[in-house]
């Protein structure tokens, strides 16, 4: 059973992540809000990122099993770069511009008094797409004590 957890370290330990991220996310929302939402678990956003987790803990976990002078380590850290720069950045401004869309749209049709009888207009879409630099860098905490913890209890250092 050892030998195979240690084979498929960089694959079980990032889904470990992963999960843990989502399954902290409306814990957090409760400690912020007081509001306990389990929904959390399965959106895209919030504290801490499960993306910068996830990819976090696969080239940490590279890194120890196949060196950090391994290519697939080199690869697997530029996959991630590449990941929580899209989720900072990209995915959060889509997410702006979602938010602008309709608020234009809203007021468009208050101001003057549009139908706008379309279900297009009326579609819910989600708002919160990416990350905050703080939400990102909670899943990058994240992914590197996990991924310590387990390789430590594993001998792996």
């Amino acid at each position: 059973m050892l030998p195979l957890l240690i084979d498929t370290f960089p694959l079980w330990i990032a889904v470990l992540s992963n999960i843990v991220a989502q399954v902290a996310k409306p814990f957090i929302y409760y400690y912020r809000t007081d509001k306990f939402d389990i929904h959390y678990t399965v959106t895209c956003g919030g504290f801490p990122s499960s993306h910068t987790s996830t990819v976090t803990s696969l080239a940490m976990a590279i890194g120890i099993v196949e060196g950090f002078d391994s290519s697939m380590f080199a690869i697997s850290f530029i996959f991630g770069l590449i990941v929580i720069y899209d989720a900072i950045n990209v995915r959060y401004y889509a997410g702006k511009n979602i938010e602008l869309t309709q608020q234009l749209v809203s007021d468009l049709s208050e101001m003057f008094q549009l139908p706008l009888d379309d279900p297009i207009y009326h579609e819910k879409m989600k708002a919160v797409l990416g990350h905050r630099f703080v939400e990102a860098l909670g899943g990058f905490i994240l992914g590197i004590l996990l991924t310590g913890l387990a390789a430590l209890l594993l001998g792996l250092f």
